[in-house]
């Protein structure tokens, strides 16, 4: 408790709970942080209005969201809408938990593209102003190549959550490869590093933002090779070069010295981070000592001399990077295009690095592969047996040199495809609700097809006057039935069995698939 007395009598204002931990402070009317600027209404009919100090209006429903921009003479300048809703949502497991937010994988049915969803509750007032930042950030720089692409956002009135649809990263984040690999080469780290600069020098110098979060945790990997930042819920923006930020906010761990006194700061502390992170890496530990807690974790920042590597296991560039990134006085260290010229970043320019593969030796091949396998076969059987408005983005599953074989034929193309299995959906569906019948799915196996493509073979069994699709190997998408959930007698109505093979390939854009080639047999029992 000396360490939590002595920062408390030093670094007045700052704020703490009961337990010494800091906490955002309170504004003049009560509210806490910067969030007093900006405005969040619930609306009738499941809407959900934010309101930003900069004059945008975000309106947030279940469709989807709109963005409205008003000039300074009232009227609307700019109009910006993403449709993006649950319905056109499979919804899989939970693959990430942070302080505010739990992530999902899912897959969005218009495109059949693997996203992650990440939700945050709107009721809870401390969490709007992420909410806003997040938005804001994402939608305004949505295809930039070091950012993570944002695909929309909606509204569940019913649960009162927001979800955040975006690009779904299967490389994990450097956190996930520390604790893998305990600690990165210098090589490899240097080409991420160069991609996180380049990103976080687009957000400083374009959209004049502090990220105020970078860490370890934040910046995401995919199979392809390309290093993301994330997670923008407490970025601030600067209007021009010499603004500064005067909030608390962020991961304590990774706050520069300027952050920690209280004082305001500006790109700068995004470079602290970033170095500190950069040492984690290389070293595989944090730096510092955190077993004494928040208030002595900051002391050691403020009075010990910044961290090193340990220079008879590290280059001397890689010293002078970090020696560069955590000067203590803001106004020493580089900015991002000046550390993209460093001589570590320059050291491995070049081919002698494969970032894709690195990324794919991090994680076992075989259970990603299977993790996707299953999610895209659920989904498949999921348009087959849902609604008349899903069954309509089955067409564009295929392409046009796709086939389809069933029954002794062959059919190629994808509305020649899409007719067929039309065909067969009819059939199955019955003339009324107990004629229907549904499927349950017992075994789904795959292996690699091509240099990045899957076949995956699916058996199981015909169930008669079953409306849902169930599940039995465990992999079950939102709202699914596993077997267990369903009657004993079920299975005594089974009507027949198929094993359905799918040859998947990857589609034009990042995370979509298209079924190249496919092929039922079904049985009658």
């Amino acid at each position: 408790m000396a360490g939590l007395e002595e920062l408390k009598r030093r670094l007045q204002p700052i704020f703490f709970d009961a337990d010494g931990n800091v906490v955002p402070p309170p504004a003049a009317d009560g509210t806490s942080d910067d969030s007093s600027s900006d405005d969040c209404e619930v609306l009738d009919g499941g809407t959900v209005n934010l309101l930003s100090r900069s004059s945008d209006e975000y309106n947030i429903s279940k469709l989807g969201f709109h963005k409205r921009t008003t000039r300074p003479d009232g009227d609307y300048a700019t109009d910006k809408a993403y449709r993006c809703c649950c319905h056109d949502m499979h919804i899989f497991d939970s693959v990430g938990n942070g302080a505010s937010s739990v992530v999902h994988r899912a897959i969005y049915v218009p495109v059949h593209r693997v996203l992650a969803l990440k939700k945050i509750n709107i009721f809870d007032k401390e969490k709007r102003q992420q909410i806003l930042n997040e938005i804001r950030t994402l939608s305004a720089a949505s295809c930039y190549p070091g950012l993570v692409e944002f695909q929309g956002v909606f509204y569940t009135p019913d649960s009162g959550e927001i979800y955040f649809a975006l690009e779904y990263m299967d490389g994990g984040s450097l956190a996930d490869i520390i604790r893998v690999k305990k600690f990165i080469t210098e090589p490899v780290l240097s080409h991420m590093l160069q991609k996180v600069l380049l990103a976080l020098r687009y957000l400083h110098e374009v959209r004049r933002l502090v990220h105020r979060d970078i860490k370890p945790a934040n910046l995401l990997l995919n199979l392809k090779g390309d290093t993301k930042i994330t997670d923008f819920g407490v970025s601030s923006g600067l209007h021009d070069s010499v603004t500064m930020c005067a909030t608390f906010l962020g991961s304590v761990t990774y706050m520069s010295p300027e952050r920690i006194r209280n004082e305001n700061y500006s790109y700068a502390a995004d470079i602290w981070s970033l170095g500190l992170t950069a040492l984690e890496c290389a070293t595989g530990r944090y730096p510092y000592d955190v077993n004494g807690g928040e208030a002595d974790l900051m002391l050691q920042i403020l009075e010990d001399p910044s961290p090193t590597p340990p220079q008879h296991m590290h280059s001397e560039e890689f010293c002078s990077f970090i020696d560069a990134c955590l000067q203590k006085d803001a106004d020493a260290r580089p900015t991002c295009d000046q550390l993209l010229s460093h001589s570590f970043i320059k050291k491995y320019e070049g081919p002698g690095v494969d970032l894709a593969e690195y990324n794919k030796s991090v994680h076992d091949p075989a259970e990603r592969l299977s993790q996707i396998a299953h999610m895209l076969a659920v989904h498949y059987y999921l348009i087959f047996d849902g609604g008349d408005d899903q069954w309509r983005h089955m067409k564009s599953f295929y392409g046009q040199d796709s086939t389809f074989s069933f029954s002794g034929e062959t059919h190629v193309g994808k509305s020649d495809i899409f007719d067929t299995l039309s065909r067969i959906r009819e059939m199955l569906k019955g003339n009324s609700r107990c004629e229907k019948i549904g499927r349950v799915m017992e075994k789904v196996y795959c292996r690699a097809h091509g240099e990045e493509g899957m076949s995956v073979r699916v058996s199981g069994s015909f169930i008669m006057g079953n409306e849902f699709l169930v599940c039995a190997d465990g992999f079950c998408a939102e709202g699914m039935l596993s077997i267990v959930e369903l009657s004993p007698d079920i299975l005594s109505k089974q009507a027949g069995h198929f094993q359905e093979d799918f040859f998947m390939e990857p589609g034009t854009a990042m995370g979509c698939y298209v079924i190249s080639r496919q092929e039922l047999h079904i049985g009658v029992s």
